[in-house]
């Protein structure tokens, strides 16, 4: 049988040199990006969670009224 080209190693450094330069290509946020965003996303988290938790108790004080 004949090697496989894929495990060759000029193959397996091509690919980490280019993912080296994938890696240089990233912009990553900055520490202010990061906060406001994370803020967002706890105020989001929160705000569904009262939504939901309103239709909950909704749902629930109907079926007591309906069931009795």
């Amino acid at each position: 049988m004949s090697k496989n080209n894929e495990t060759s190693p000029t193959l397996k450094r091509s690919w980490f040199q280019e993912l080296k330069a994938e890696f240089g290509k990233i912009t990553w946020p900055t520490r202010k990006e990061v906060g406001k965003q994370s803020v967002v996303v706890i105020i989001a988290a929160l705000v569904i969670g009262f939504i939901i938790a309103g239709v909950d108790f909704l749902l629930q004080y109907g079926l007591t009224f309906i069931i009795g």
